[in-house]
């Protein structure tokens, strides 16, 4: 009777702070309060070195992309710009660590994220810290390249420098099963890339367009880099690495090891995640730091979680990456063989 007495009395104490959490995810927030889209993130504690100074962890994690997922239909893109918002606004945190490990993404939400990470650094004079992990591979790396001090594992899998979009063409197997497809257009290339081509009908003016497209969007790529690190060395005085003056010929697509990358001058510095902490520290100008996360406040679902919800049973193949599935005809900063 007192073990179920004090099993009640915790479900009561838990339901109560997940619908406060529920009700206060529901109120919009003023500027600099890291509201977003009327969700205010939680500053989560990760280390307590009873410091005034705080450094903030913002997380770029699994596959890249700009859709809506999660409380208040929120966009992963927006939440790290809100996360470095939070960050901005909040004279206590010196620096930020972007801890990276994803094989990268779309190319639109990456480029997002770059921009945010630099306009960040621009405004608040705080320096970012980019820690690459297992993988960050294209589109993570692409997102590490505006950042101040770059650090990675010797093994880390990084570069993959590149665009790839990729489609399906499904005419001979339409022909097999006898199905013929209509199609109505207003111009010759409104049907760009369609799937149910015949070889013959795809236009050399259109594989041209394409390439043309795929081509600018590398160039932008190789700009970032560029420009990233050489905004970082003068920053830095001198103190990180340059780019090798042959780099570009490592910008086509090969994968490259974090001691390869820290050769060829992608990388500031050989370590692990508390060397980045300690070159944040340095960066600050600061003793010590407590280390701090943003995070989104639990939710209806992890409320209805605690009442043993219902969870459909489906089969998924594991291809290791985490988000929407890859859309044809979409251009990609991707590092995922077992996909291409």
């Amino acid at each position: 009777m007192i073990f179920a007495v004090v099993l009640l009395v915790l479900l009561a104490i838990s339901v109560l702070g997940n619908l406060t959490s529920l009700v206060g995810s529901m109120v919009s927030f003023g500027p600099g309060s890291g509201g977003a889209g009327g969700v205010q993130l939680q500053e989560a504690l990760v280390e307590d070195n009873r410091s005034g100074a705080k450094i903030a962890i913002v997380d770029v994690d699994g596959l890249i992309y700009g859709g809506y997922v999660g409380a208040g239909n929120l966009s992963p893109v927006e939440v790290i710009a809100q996360q470095l918002k939070r960050a901005r606004h909040d004279p206590r945190v010196r620096a930020v660590l972007l801890r990276i490990n994803s094989p990268g993404g779309e190319v639109l939400a990456a480029d997002e994220i770059a921009r945010a990470l630099g306009e960040f650094q621009e405004k608040s004079g705080k320096p970012v810290v980019a820690v690459m992990e297992g993988l960050a591979a294209s589109g993570g790396y692409y997102v590490a390249a505006p950042c101040r001090w770059i650090v990675a594992n010797e093994l880390t899998l990084t570069g993959s420098i590149g665009v790839i979009m990729q489609g399906y063409n499904y005419h001979g197997l339409l022909d097999k099963i006898g199905v013929r497809p209509m199609v109505f257009k207003s111009g010759r290339f409104k049907d760009m890339l369609r799937g149910s081509k015949a070889p013959g009908e795809i236009l050399p003016e259109e594989q041209q367009m394409i390439q043309r497209l795929i081509d600018d969007t590398f160039v932008r790529f190789k700009q970032v880099i560029a420009e990233g690190r050489r905004r970082a060395d003068q920053r830095n005085e001198g103190k990180g690495r340059k780019l090798d003056e042959a780099w570009e010929e490592l910008a086509d697509g090969r994968v490259l090891s974090g001691r390869q990358a820290y050769d060829a001058g992608f990388v500031d510095e050989l370590g692990s995640f508390r060397t980045a902490v300690s070159r944040a520290k340095d960066l600050a100008n600061i003793a010590d730091a407590n280390l701090v996360r943003y995070q989104l406040p639990r939710g209806l679902g992890d409320l209805l979680g605690l009442f043993g919800e219902a969870e459909s049973r489906v089969v998924k193949l594991d291809l290791g990456l985490v988000g929407p599935q890859l859309e044809a005809g979409r251009p990609y900063f991707l590092f995922a063989p077992g996909l291409h």
